[in-house]
């Protein structure tokens, strides 16, 4: 049977209980090690999903999809000048 996908919310919360039973360190070696690589997993997952919910932010509050250059690159020099 496939797995069901969880939920940001609930992948963040299993990673913070794993880190909460890394932390106390009374793991045996092999159950610590297993952690880590699921926490790794989870970790890369929720990187990934807040990734692409910020990718929707920008192109829904820009109306388009465009390349985001910082603010001192925006223009290019001699813009604010007027032609006569």
């Amino acid at each position: 049977m496939p797995k069901k996908n969880k939920s940001f919310e609930e992948q963040l919360a299993r990673l913070q209980e794993i880190v909460s039973a890394l932390e106390k360190g009374d793991l045996p070696l092999e159950e610590g090690v297993a952690l880590f690589q699921e926490g790794s997993r989870l970790a890369k997952s929720c990187r990934e999903q807040l990734k692409q919910a910020k990718h929707k932010v920008q192109v829904y509050s820009n109306g388009i999809l465009e390349d985001f250059e910082p603010l001192d690159q925006e223009k290019e020099p001699g813009d604010d000048q007027t032609k006569t």
